[in-house]
């Protein structure tokens, strides 16, 4: 299952089916703005094998200028993506598709903090199995109690994303 109601929240298991719609969508991407991309990234809880997630494909997309984002949204549009602007979320172009939302793209200029901490917390969960049961209990916990919130939702698991990359740079030092 792929998607997510505008205005609510819940997770449904992990699925191979994700990984194979990232690969999919990345051609897509590719074919339309394939010279304007440095990379391109599978993130978000659907990158991480047996976590629980919205049933949304996240995308980063790395870009040289963050200004070459303007030159991307028309030939995004073409695939079906609502750009979002500059400003919905920190130093990123955002852009969503479909109704329910089936995957949202994140582009970011290269060496972008935001974009760093995404791969870095991704990665970190892929390889220690605790810490991603450890936050795929407290995104259950939320899902439910934030069902109709996704702000809310995003936002009380803050607090155990910011313990991740603490402890990532700690170990990096």
């Amino acid at each position: 299952m792929l998607g997510l109601p505008k205005g609510e929240v819940f997770l449904i298991p992990w699925t191979v089916e994700w990984e194979k719609e990232f690969l999919l969508e990345k051609e897509r991407i590719e074919e339309v703005i394939g010279n304007k991309i440095l990379s391109v990234h599978h993130i978000g809880s659907t990158s991480i094998k047996d976590l629980s997630s919205k049933p949304i494909i996240d995308i980063a997309i790395v870009i040289q200028s963050f200004q070459d984002g303007t030159d991307c949204v028309v030939p995004l549009e073409k695939l079906s993506y609502a750009y979002k602007g500059p400003d919905l979320l920190p130093d990123r172009h955002y852009f969503n598709k479909g109704e329910p939302r089936t995957h949202q793209i994140h582009m970011y200029q290269s060496d972008n903090r935001y974009l760093l901490e995404q791969l870095a917390f991704r990665d970190y969960l892929r390889i220690n199995d605790e810490a991603r049961v450890q936050y795929e209990n407290l995104k259950q916990e939320l899902s439910l109690v934030n069902s109709k919130n996704k702000h809310k939702y995003a936002n009380d698991k803050t607090e155990f994303v910011r313990y991740i990359l603490d402890k990532i740079k700690l170990q990096s030092n």
